[in-house]
């Protein structure tokens, strides 16, 4: 069998696309489809389908990219052991994260990652848009939340904890909630969800399980940011993950309110393609990543 060849599968398949799979290969498109079709000839089935607008695996494809893929991956990165047993992550890495979550606590660590590795050059895209990695050339993302189904390995690295607080001034003048119900007497900052449009249900736990609880509030924002910033101001009570409100806590701007009731916290997750495996790249931002406080 050609590895060649199964290389190049690989790379449409994650590209989703003949023409961005044939620039990242240096080879011309026809060329590449050439060598496609000789690999399915090869094995007696239809690896793709090819339509004038896209190109997805079929299912003896996907079958054989899932199995494929990480071989492929371990043979490369063997090779690359083999020349050099003490090579070091080198050259460019694209990497997206969270804009809140890039800011407060992966900053410092990726800052880490680039002087313990000088020949490195990462590329941090701090946004809260799901970025497509193939089509967009990014070598992994951190993700929050759930990660949809797909062509991607995702390694979970840990939970963001939810806390919800005010400011000291808020709570003397208006007092301190003792049960998620008393927040309905409280003016409680919420934030609209860019993806529904609907404000953001703040979760809480008891023994018989997770509930969430509608709140108003006289301010509303656009991004979970803002929330810290006008809850140590005074003007209500917010729900945040744990490490936006974490500095503002220390200082004494903020204080936890309902911790017996603390609800589920959110999932952080990293996800790169199958071809990065075993990439050097991964391996040093995973140990690097490995040092957070969520």
């Amino acid at each position: 069998m050609d590895l060649n060849a199964v290389k190049m599968l690989i790379r449409v398949a994650e590209a989703r696309s003949f023409t961005l799979a044939a620039a990242s290969l240096q080879m011309t498109q026809p060329g590449l489809s050439r060598a496609i079709s000789r690999l399915e000839a090869e094995l007696g089935v239809r690896l793709l389908h090819r339509t004038t607008r896209s190109v997805g695996l079929t299912p003896d494809g996907q079958f054989f990219y899932e199995r494929c893929a990480p071989l492929l991956a371990e043979l490369e990165q063997a090779e690359k052991l083999l020349v050099d047993r003490r090579c070091a992550p080198s050259g460019p890495f694209k990497l997206s994260m969270p804009a809140g979550l890039g800011r407060v606590v992966l900053l410092p660590l990726i800052a880490r990652l680039a002087e313990q590795h000088p020949a490195l050059r990462i590329e941090s895209v701090m946004t809260d848009r799901m970025v497509d990695l193939s089509e967009e050339g990014f070598d992994a993302a951190v993700r929050m939340g759930p990660v949809p189904e797909g062509r991607i390995v995702v390694r979970t690295l840990g939970m963001a904890r939810r806390v919800t607080v005010a400011a000291p001034s808020y709570l003397a003048a208006h007092g301190t909630p003792a049960q998620p119900e008393d927040l309905a007497r409280h003016n409680c900052l919420t934030v609209r969800c860019a993806r529904t449009g609907r404000l953001e249900d703040w979760l809480f736990a008891r023994a018989d399980g997770a509930f969430s609880v509608p709140v108003e509030g006289k301010l509303t924002f656009d991004a979970p940011d803002a929330l810290v910033d006008a809850a140590v101001l005074g003007h209500g009570v917010v729900q945040v993950l744990a490490f936006m409100a974490r500095d503002a806590i220390a200082a004494g701007r903020l204080v936890p309110v309902l911790e017996a009731f603390e609800g589920p916290g959110r999932q952080v997750s990293l996800v790169y393609p199958p071809s990065r495996q075993c990439s050097l790249k991964i391996g040093a931002l995973v140990e690097a990543l490995a040092q957070a406080e969520w």
